[in-house]
């Protein structure tokens, strides 16, 4: 009698698993990807940890821990209490010597040696905090009620070292997702001093650079999108960077990102699905395929989904920079013949003498720069050297370099001519252009020295220059004078409308940027190229959908890796450097 020859444990072990996913939708993302894409990289010979990561966002703890092992020791002078202090449960040697599980501390409010603040705000999270807010106020009190802030005197070995407002909050409700305490003390240097003297003593210790957030990070609180927006926060200049840093700090980047990943993920499962089961299962209501066409329609409808992301995904990239532009600034340079006025007009924009203003020809030799508010944009502006052709100086020859790459490098012209001769000044400024990729329709054109027209009894006809050849080719152009002032208000308002319009969604009007930062444009650009080569590989038959499938676990990888729900070391470690003590 004929006896089927027993299944591998592997497929034993796949076909429950398929089972459960059909009994269960919501975990089919994480157990196709936990076993199904193992076993694909697995049968290629080329086992990968990225493979193993590309699910849906593993635990915040998992990653604390990573980050902990690479963390230095902590610090020999924090010492642990003593036993017989508060009512918590006792340090261990393990958390003692773990960096990640030490209780932290550090003043978290902006302080100046030499003017005292109003408040000064201490934080304290980890375990051992309560027994920290228990040992440093009368402890024949309780303690106070989570995320209730009441007075306390605090109190160490006798001696009295405020009267201050304290919170505590308890985990995970908590900045941190750790048992966190808040003295809101008086902002005085023997104050604050006398605290931070104290709470080493406590089983605390001082905390790093972004301690406090990556602590967040690691619990789950925050994700990097989140991170890096708080960081933007913290370094926000103007409000416009302000109000996109506050909506990627609530999480709406992140949405945007979350929602690819698992539409990715959804259909790296079902792609799975179709290879490991194909020839005799189905993912719609019929357990058993009757040919082959229906496991293509799967496939086909997978390959479909994934053609209207990556249209998504490019109609975000094609943004034209919106939000890199709100975060780093928006670049002015200022091009023209020396003499012009170029630097009379970087200063009174500055409203500062910025720049050295010489009769002089080719004073200024060097790029200078300026931030500028311009109606709640972030923008740089740059004084640059003045463009010849006839000079002999080195120095000047290097200057008119950086000036051209100034130019290049700028996302808006400003071309200053002499308005006691004009065609002369534009002809410079052309040919400038000429020799670099600088579009004259994107160059806003300033005419300089009206006065000296009318000090002089020279015809000021607004449209004689209008109807000059050479004016039409520029995108616009403004009648100035830097020594009267005169046409400044309205060549700075149309300054800010350009400026606007280069950040802002033209069906609407409001500040428009899903991608922040470079690393996240590179990373959606390698998932869309992902996509595109699986693409490629849906058409190519059978022999090619294992490769396809691979393209779509490094779609979702690369996108995992901009909230951080894929390894992310190395820009951890850069970017939780970059914030202060305290946060």
């Amino acid at each position: 009698m004929w006896k089927p020859s027993p299944l591998p444990c592997s497929v034993i072990a796949s076909m429950i698993v398929f089972k459960m996913i059909q009994q269960s939708a919501a975990w089919s993302p994480t157990i196709f990807l936990a076993a199904g894409l193992r076993r694909t990289v697995i049968r290629r010979g080329r086992l990968s940890s990225a493979s193993m990561v590309v699910g849906p966002c593993y635990s915040r703890n998992a990653q604390a821990d990573v980050l902990a092992a690479n963390r230095p020791k902590a610090l020999s002078a924090c010492d642990p209490p003593s036993a017989d202090v508060g009512s918590g449960d006792e340090m261990t040697a393990n958390e003692r010597g773990d960096p990640a599980s030490d209780t932290i501390f550090a003043l978290s409010s902006g302080y100046s040696a030499k003017q005292a603040t109003a408040l000064a705000v201490i934080r304290v999270s980890g375990s051992q905090a309560r027994r920290v807010l228990r040992s440093l106020t009368d402890q024949r009190l309780k303690l106070p009620t989570a995320r209730k802030a009441v007075l306390r005197k605090l109190t160490h070995d006798g001696h009295t070292l405020d009267s201050a407002l304290v919170l505590l909050f308890e985990q995970p409700q908590s900045f941190t997702g750790e048992d966190l305490v808040e003295f809101h003390c008086h902002g005085s240097r023997a104050v604050i001093q006398g605290m931070l003297d104290v709470l080493p003593s406590l089983g605390c210790r001082l905390a790093e650079p972004g301690e406090f957030t990556q602590r967040a990070f690691g619990n789950g609180k925050l994700d990097l999108v989140q991170v890096e927006g708080l960081a933007d926060i913290l370094a926000s200049e103007t409000k416009v960077q302000l109000r996109q840093a506050l909506r990627q700090l609530d999480g709406e980047l992140s949405r945007v990102y979350d929602s690819w990943r698992q539409q990715l993920v959804s259909g790296l499962a079902h792609a799975e699905a179709v290879i490991d089961f194909g020839d005799d299962e189905r993912l719609g209501d019929d357990d058993i395929l009757d040919d082959d066409s229906a496991q293509w329609d799967v496939w086909g409808e997978v390959s479909n989904k994934m053609k209207i992301l990556v249209n998504s995904m490019e109609e975000h990239l094609s943004d034209d920079r919106k939000g890199e532009l709100i975060r780093d600034g928006i670049n002015i340079a200022i091009l023209g013949p020396p003499n012009a006025g170029k630097s009379s007009l970087f200063n009174l924009i500055a409203r500062r003498d910025a720049a050295i203003v010489s009769p002089v020809a080719g004073t200024t030799r060097d790029v200078l720069r300026v931030d500028l508010d311009l109606g709640g944009i972030k923008c740089t502006l740059q004084d640059t050297a003045g463009v010849r052709s006839a000079t002999s100086d080195v120095l000047e020859i290097e200057g008119m370099k950086r000036a051209k790459a100034a130019v290049e490098n700028a996302d808006i012209v400003v071309a200053v001519v002499d308005g006691t001769d004009i065609n002369a000044g534009i002809h410079t400024i052309l040919r400038t252009t000429s020799e670099s990729n600088l579009q004259v329709s994107s160059i806003t054109l300033l005419i300089n020295k009206i006065d000296l027209l009318e000090a002089d009894g020279m015809a000021r006809n607004d449209h004689d220059i209008s109807s000059m050849p050479t004016i039409s080719e520029f995108e616009s152009y403004k009648e100035i004078s830097c020594t009267t002032q005169a046409g400044v208000d309205d060549f700075l308002h149309h300054l800010t409308q350009r400026a606007s319009l280069l950040i802002q969604n033209g069906e609407n009007g409001a500040e428009s940027g899903l991608i922040t930062r470079t690393r996240h444009r590179e990373h959606v650009e390698n998932a869309v190229q992902a996509l595109r080569r699986f693409d490629v590989l849906s058409n190519e038959g059978t022999m090619a959908v294992d490769m396809a499938a691979e393209e779509l676990r490094l779609a979702a990888s690369e996108l995992g890796r901009i909230t951080g729900a894929v390894d992310v070391e190395d820009v951890l470690d850069v970017l939780f450097s970059d914030f202060c003590i305290g946060k």
